[in-house]
């Protein structure tokens, strides 16, 4: 009696280990199964690639629309040169390597004399041959990594790298100088112009507006001597 208690024991026994590694081996087909079918395959893994590069394609054309029109922004259409928002900009971030490096330079502001003449004798079409006269003469004689800007107007701005004062004001005659022997040819008569230049030197303790404002009443004392010399 015993010996078939113990043999339906150890049948009881291997019964549940024979159910333990069936369970075990079925979990197994189950995982394995079920990381057959997350595995990504070569299809998806291409389709994936592909969707990255399509992705940044767009980034890169969005970056790209941004920052045309951001210079589309900054910039003059008439004269093809910075306007306000462009030029303040460039001046704020070479004011700030000018504090960083200990640089120096020249920020000039430039207004045009007798346009207002010209363009209720001539319309406004003459007025804007001039400027766009004027703005070309400035580029011809500022160096590449120079920058010019109308302000407004006839009101131009021009940041010169590394020039002493001397030089700065020497620079500022000259462009006077240029401006004065340009001629135009409205109504079937000579036209001239001319231009007053203030000067502010720019260094590691410059301010923004601060040399704006310097330059620009520096630009209205020029225009007063100028006026008094033609008297």
């Amino acid at each position: 009696m015993k010996k078939k208690a113990g043999a339906q024991a150890s049948k009881a026994v291997k019964g549940r280990k024979s159910g333990a590694s069936g369970r075990k081996a079925a979990l197994l087909r189950t995982q394995a199964a079920s990381r057959r079918s997350t595995a990504p395959s070569a299809a998806g893994l291409a389709e994936a690639k592909s969707e990255v590069r399509r992705l940044r394609q767009e980034l890169a054309e969005a970056r790209a629309e941004i920052e045309q029109l951001q210079a589309t922004a900054e910039t003059d259409f008439l004269l093809d040169i910075l306007n306000r928002r462009g030029f303040e900009r460039e001046l704020s971030r070479s004011l700030a390597f000018i504090k960083r490096y200990a640089a120096c330079g020249a920020l000039l502001v430039l207004d045009v004399d007798r346009l207002k003449p010209i363009n209720d004798a001539f319309g406004h079409a003459a007025g804007d041959q001039v400027l766009k006269a004027i703005a070309k003469t400035l580029a011809s004689h500022v160096r590449a990594s120079d920058v010019i800007g109308r302000l407004g107007g006839d009101e131009f701005a021009m940041l010169l790298w590394n020039l002493s004062e001397t030089d700065a004001r020497a620079k500022a005659a000259a462009l006077e100088q240029a401006v004065d022997a340009l001629r135009f040819s409205f109504g079937g008569g000579a036209v001239k112009t001319g231009a007053s230049v203030g000067v502010a030197i720019l260094n590691s303790h410059s301010e923004m507006r601060t040399a704006l404002d310097q330059a620009d009443s520096a630009m209205y004392v020029r225009k007063a001597q100028r006026r008094h010399e033609a008297a």
